[in-house]
């Protein structure tokens, strides 16, 4: 009998051991996406004042159905950072993913996208050739903007 209950206390503790690896795992993961997010969140902001600047005008921001079924206006406007227009930054510096379910009331009315956590690539775990750094689509937007001197220098 203290065999087993031994052998019992021995696999409770291994699994006491692996759920608090696991909970120490998932927090540092949080963490490492917690400031990739403020990263990507302060590149947004120095793009936005960048453009706003040099007197890139934004553009009205649409979103497109899932599928390719039909688009909707949004009160947004803004900057694609995607060419196939399904992610943009808008006036505010928030990213936003531009792709949703669209309804017939939708496509006629309009639509109000909230605003995502940017990622510092777009499209990650997509099909190859789906991705791309922020940075990147940025630099195709406005080429340069990172060498431009912020403003009040």
């Amino acid at each position: 009998m203290g065999e087993q209950s031994s052998e019992q206390t021995r696999r409770d503790d291994w699994a006491q051991r692996r759920t608090e690896a696991a909970q120490v795992k998932a927090e540092r993961l949080r963490a490492k996406q917690d400031a990739e997010h403020a990263h990507a969140a302060a590149m947004l902001e120095a793009f936005v004042d960048v453009a706003r600047r040099v007197g890139l005008e934004p553009e009205p921001l649409r979103v497109r159905g899932y599928g390719g079924r039909g688009e909707a206006r949004t009160p947004l406007r803004g900057w694609y950072l995607r060419v196939d227009r399904t992610a943009a930054v808008g006036t505010d510096a928030e990213f936003y993913v531009l792709t949703a379910p669209l309804s017939v009331v939708d496509r006629l009315r309009g639509v109000h996208p909230r605003p995502q956590r940017p990622p510092l690539v777009l499209g990650a775990g997509g099909k190859d050739g789906d991705s791309i750094e922020l940075g990147q689509a940025l630099d195709r937007v406005l080429p340069g903007w990172r060498s431009v001197p912020p403003a009040g220098l």
